[in-house]
């Protein structure tokens, strides 16, 4: 469980990423339209806004799941020579 919790982060922290990405190219071409001050996003553009938002919510609920107390610690691994003999 915590493995597939693990590989879902990664997945889905590699697709915010490329959502934020794409956004920002798209940035760049607004910059030339000097006819308004704001312009309303529509189609393709306004779908990967309401991705990014959604994925990025999605990061930081399985972000703060991740971070719970639930599965536990691992016992301190043995450090030197006393550690290996007696345990410490």
């Amino acid at each position: 469980m915590e493995l597939a919790l693990y590989i879902a982060l990664i997945i889905i922290s590699f697709t915010l990423i490329g959502l934020v990405i794409l956004q920002g190219r798209n940035a760049g071409l607004q910059s030339r339209d000097s006819s308004s001050i704001y312009r309303t996003k529509r189609g393709l553009e306004k779908t990967m806004h309401q991705a990014t938002i959604a994925v990025a919510v999605v990061f930081l609920v399985l972000s703060l799941i991740a971070g719970l107390p639930i599965y536990g610690t691992p016992p301190p691994a043995p450090v030197g020579l006393a550690g290996l003999l007696f345990g410490f």
